[in-house]
């Protein structure tokens, strides 16, 4: 297959390396003719070796004698192979992914962290990905880890934290750009975690815990004030008529009694009360007074003075 069979691949920003327009040497020439003459001696046992399958999701970049054959890439399907000058390379199309192992990083805010993450990458152009490198798999691989390294260090811990998906778009369209000349296409970037230390964990967490404090002491300050405007709006509507203090009284019995239905209770007036409370007192007075009669004589010698002597005792005389 040519190389414009991908129209949609972006244009190559590095060197382009393309067909040899030269023409092969005598002894190249003398070599290939050698190989067909093989080819046709042997045959039929040696076309077995000369056809390769390429599947629908793979590429194949053929090179003669070291040269790049013409066409470039071939396949899917059956592809002529020319044994003992003929050299093939199969690219997989498909989408692969890795995992970055965790880096530790020194952020802007000078906190030491470990980010991991994962890439989804496709081949779009296979020709640039045999030839422009050795390696295009491990050299992507490498390539995230510094790119994820450099572009964390530029971040605060808190833009870490709440701001993933754009930091992952971010290192995504730097990978994307670097790997345009080796034929690659950098999909997706997702950062999958990072890792504190347990300090900063246990410091971020008492944080957090005495702002939730203070945000529930101000919401409980702020209902008893409502609750206080709340019952001196009801005081006043109450002062106004006495009859529905009785009957938020025997709405909270009736609430009581929902509540726990063992609890009996007797409403008593307060002055009914205070009437028993003073007869008990005077009971208790004669009681002592029985049982000791000479202070009970002093006690009522002196009250008859008080009694027939009104204005001295005002006076003090």
């Amino acid at each position: 297959m040519e190389r414009s069979s991908f129209p949609d691949r972006p244009q190559s920003l590095g060197r382009q390396i393309r067909t040899s327009d030269t023409q092969p040497i005598f002894s190249e020439n003398a070599l290939i003719f050698l190989a067909y003459i093989l080819l046709f001696v042997t045959f039929p046992l040696t076309i077995w070796f000369c056809l390769e399958t390429v599947a629908h999701y793979q590429r194949i970049v053929i090179f003669r004698l070291g040269r790049l054959r013409k066409g470039g890439v071939a396949g899917p399907g059956l592809v002529f192979i020319l044994p003992c000058v003929d050299e093939f390379v199969k690219v997989d199309l498909r989408t692969q992914s890795f995992d970055v192992h965790p880096q530790e990083v020194l952020t802007r805010d000078s906190v030491t962290i470990q980010v991991d993450a994962v890439v989804y990458y496709s081949v779009r152009n296979p020709l640039d990905a045999v030839i422009q490198i050795r390696n295009v798999h491990e050299s992507t691989k490498l390539l995230a880890q510094t790119t994820l390294r450099n572009v964390v260090g530029t971040k605060n811990l808190m833009e870490l934290l709440t701001a993933k998906e754009s930091l992952s778009r971010t290192i995504g369209g730097i990978l994307d750009e670097a790997t345009d000349p080796w034929g690659v296409k950098v999909e997706r970037v997702e950062i999958k975690d990072v890792r504190l230390p347990i300090a900063m964990q246990r410091a971020m967490a008492a944080e957090a815990e005495a702002l939730r404090e203070a945000k529930a002491k101000i919401v409980a300050a702020e209902g008893e004030l409502n609750a206080s405007k709340a019952l001196k709006q009801a005081s006043d509507v109450m002062s106004t008529n006495p009859i529905t203090l009785q009957l938020r009284y025997l709405q909270t019995l009736n609430t009581i009694s929902n509540e726990n239905n063992h609890t009996i209770i007797f409403p008593l007036p307060t002055k009914m009360i205070r009437k028993i409370i003073t007869n008990c007192s005077k009971a208790m007075e004669k009681a002592n007074c029985c049982n000791d009669p000479n202070s009970c004589t002093l006690t009522s010698v002196s009250n008859k003075k008080i009694q027939t002597n009104p204005e001295k005792q005002d006076t003090g005389v």
